[in-house]
């Protein structure tokens, strides 16, 4: 037991000068979850407004993310991080109404599949804690303004009625992660939340829109490093 715990707190370094670099370049893979934070308008439910409306559910989906990476050492304990991402994913919004279109009230639903592609340019601080043996946890955080590529495609016919999106976005961001120091490379995990500060519903005069005060975008992210 004692040989043991003494080749854990002998590990030989690898990558020891890796930290020194004061700008090093790598790229990022990694899935995540985008959702919607809805605000109802106050004339949720009011039949003579929004013509039934009663609900609207948000199911979010599993989507992936992509980009290079590169980091500028500001101190020992603090880099500046830049990446170019490119994220992939939708949300699912159903709407629950009573139709009145035939004359008589019928219960029914409608769901909307609303994809995103977004191009992000997130500013990150990286604050790092001391190196122990060959890994190294830290904290993230900053900014990141998001454009939605697909948030002027056309409609198909057989998706109306279908709701759009703003097209910009800004998030802050903050999340934790850990790096390890590999024998050729550093590889880091990394939980990351963001959540968007504009409301990004596009009004459009129909009851699917006016029944929404604000919709605010949230995506979850787990992400892999290689630097």
């Amino acid at each position: 037991m004692s040989t043991n715990v003494f080749a854990q707190r002998e590990q030989p370094k690898n990558l020891q000068n890796f930290d020194n670099k004061w700008l090093h370049f790598g790229f990022t893979v990694g899935t995540n979850i985008m959702d919607f934070t809805i605000v109802n308008a106050d004339n949720f439910f009011d039949e003579t407004e929004v013509n039934y409306i009663y609900g609207i559910e948000n199911q979010p989906s599993v989507g992936f993310h992509l980009g290079p990476v590169s980091n500028l050492r500001l101190g020992e304990y603090f880099d500046l991080r830049f990446l170019i991402d490119l994220s992939f994913g939708q949300r699912n919004l159903t709407y629950y109404f009573a139709d009145t279109t035939s004359g008589t009230r019928e219960l029914s639903s409608k769901t909307m599949k609303i994809a995103s592609t977004f191009i992000e340019f997130p500013l990150h601080i990286k604050y790092k804690s001391v190196r122990i043996n060959n890994f190294r946890p830290y904290l993230i955080a900053g900014l990141n303004p998001k454009l939605d590529l697909a948030a002027r495609k056309k409609i198909k016919e057989e998706e109306m009625p279908k709701i759009r999106l703003k097209n910009m976005d800004l998030y802050y961001e903050f999340g934790f992660g850990i790096d390890f120091y590999l024998t050729y490379f550093k590889f880091s995990t990394e939980i990351k939340y963001g959540i968007g500060l504009f409301d990004i519903i596009e009004p459009d005069n129909t009851q699917f829109t006016s029944s929404i005060e604000r919709m605010n975008s949230r995506m979850l992210m787990l992400s892999f490093h290689f630097e």
